[in-house]
């Protein structure tokens, strides 16, 4: 017969036992033991510092003085609010009262459509000027983006403007013969200077030349090159070494300003 399949024999009793060996018991798994915490797995807050100001470097520092002052001057020089109350023009800030037309406007001497200007910016002109409204315009806008921030501060800030000419019915310098002045025609005003609020008087004539005083003519001068078409100081000529003066004609080439 052919053999039958191979079986294995049953494993025979221990001798001297009349019970079965038991089955080995499965060994457990195997899990790895928690690993005690390393010295060097605390957790430590180290500060790289490079070179011995780097500690001081990295502390807070005070603000320059010279920020600081920056600061409170353009919160002084901020965008300020003024009433409709007594305005001319259509702008609040430029103060004064309408007037009838005059003279022969555009022909000669004369003003379409004039205003007396008394303040503009908030700043009390020295005399009433005699002008058109675009030359107020331009005065108001020079006061604000020249005039207020080349004083700044000093001296407490600017409180009034000296004016010794507007409206003229004359020719250029004076002269005898020759073309109408600007004056004439209502679109010109001189300014001989300002008085600041602690009662310092800058003066073009004494200040343009001087170490406190020069810098801050000089920019108020440049900043006028825009809003108006001429622009003249001590650097013209002998005529306006003392005042600056403003007019409002055009020119195909720009403003002129010397």
């Amino acid at each position: 017969m052919p053999a039958g399949p191979l079986r294995p024999k049953a494993r025979p009793e221990a001798e001297g036992s009349a019970e079965p060996i038991a089955a080995a018991p499965k060994p457990a798994r195997l899990r790895p033991a928690t690993r005690p915490p390393a010295e060097t797995e605390q957790l430590t807050i180290v500060r790289v510092i490079r070179g011995p100001l780097a500690h001081a470097q990295l502390q807070a520092q005070p603000r320059p003085p010279h920020i600081d002052r920056l600061v409170k001057e353009q919160a002084t020089l901020s965008e300020v609010k003024f009433g409709r109350k007594g305005s001319v023009c259509g702008i609040n800030s430029i103060k004064g009262q309408s007037v009838s037309s005059f003279g022969r406007p555009g022909k000669g001497c004369g003003i379409a459509n004039p205003v007396q200007v008394t303040s503009v910016q908030g700043i009390s002109l020295s005399s009433t000027a005699t002008m058109d409204c675009g030359t107020a315009k331009a005065l108001d806008r020079w006061v604000k983006k020249g005039l207020k921030p080349a004083i700044g501060r000093k001296g407490g800030g600017v409180k009034q403007i000296k004016v010794v000419a507007h409206y003229a019915c004359r020719n250029r310098n004076n002269a005898k013969s020759g073309r109408l002045s600007e004056h004439a025609k209502g679109r010109a005003v001189d300014i001989a200077g300002v008085t600041l609020r602690d009662g310092t008087y800058v003066s073009v004539l004494k200040g343009w030349g001087s170490k406190a005083w020069a810098a801050a003519l000089k920019k108020m001068h440049k900043a006028a090159c825009g809003p108006f078409g001429t622009v003249l100081g001590p650097n013209a000529n002998a005529y306006h070494r003392d005042h600056f003066h403003f007019d409002t004609a055009r020119y195909r080439s720009g403003s002129y300003c010397r």
